[in-house]
């Protein structure tokens, strides 16, 4: 169950619905978390059954300060989250920077660690992203690169992919999430040219599901 603070109302199509915001992310992961292992609500009133649950939360390592980021996480593995998801990353030495600080805060032995990628369908897109979407950091570099390819779509796949095995090297990175916006589709090829299956064939639209066995050992 991934636990979010969510976005203000601005940012949907209903501006004029009321801000609610009873809970925040650290809250609400600390009622889940104590109707897990507690079995009681926070009214105190206890439930018969607990439910069984993996609890997850967001952070984004590169948003501002930077160094806040990692006491941010900090308090929500206090608060019970087990794993996390990230916001895109497309600075590796700032997410290498991150994790540096989350292992000194003795973190890594207790949360999985997600690093967020995807593919960039262009320059452009990747500029828009800069521009609107909260927390967002794309170099200069990589939108020079993209400006720079003959296809663009291309070139975002592949630097997907080698942000993918790039992230394998950095200590505490668990895995990563892949958010391929409008481009679902390419998912399956960049999961397989990552490598990150050592062997296993991904699932593609269309092709036979896999057996038992096989899915249990992805």
């Amino acid at each position: 169950m991934l636990c979010l603070t969510g976005d203000g109302v601005q940012a949907g199509d209903h501006p004029q619905a009321k801000p609610v915001f009873d809970l925040d992310c650290v809250s609400l992961l600390e009622i889940a978390r104590t109707l897990r292992d507690e079995h009681h609500f926070q009214s105190g009133r206890k439930i018969s059954f607990a439910p069984r649950v993996f609890f997850g939360a967001a952070e984004n390592p590169s948003g501002l300060p930077h160094a806040w980021r990692p006491l941010r996480l900090a308090k929500k593995v206090a608060a019970g989250a087990q794993f996390i998801q990230t916001q895109y990353c497309y600075d590796l030495p700032l997410l290498r920077s991150f994790m540096e600080q989350v292992e000194a805060l003795g973190l890594l032995d207790k949360v999985y660690i997600l690093a967020g990628v995807g593919p960039l369908r262009s320059a452009k897109t990747a500029e828009w992203m800069r521009k609107n979407v909260p927390g967002m950091h794309v170099p200069d570099a990589l939108i020079a690169r993209l400006a720079g390819a003959q296809d663009q779509a291309a070139e975002g796949r592949k630097i997907c992919i080698e942000l993918i095995q790039a992230m394998r090297e950095i200590r505490g990175i668990s895995g990563v999430h892949i958010m391929a916006y409008r481009q679902e589709e390419s998912v399956a090829e960049i999961v397989d040219k990552s490598n990150v299956l050592q062997g296993r064939s991904p699932w593609y639209p269309g092709r036979d599901a896999p057996q038992y066995s096989q899915r249990t050992a992805t």
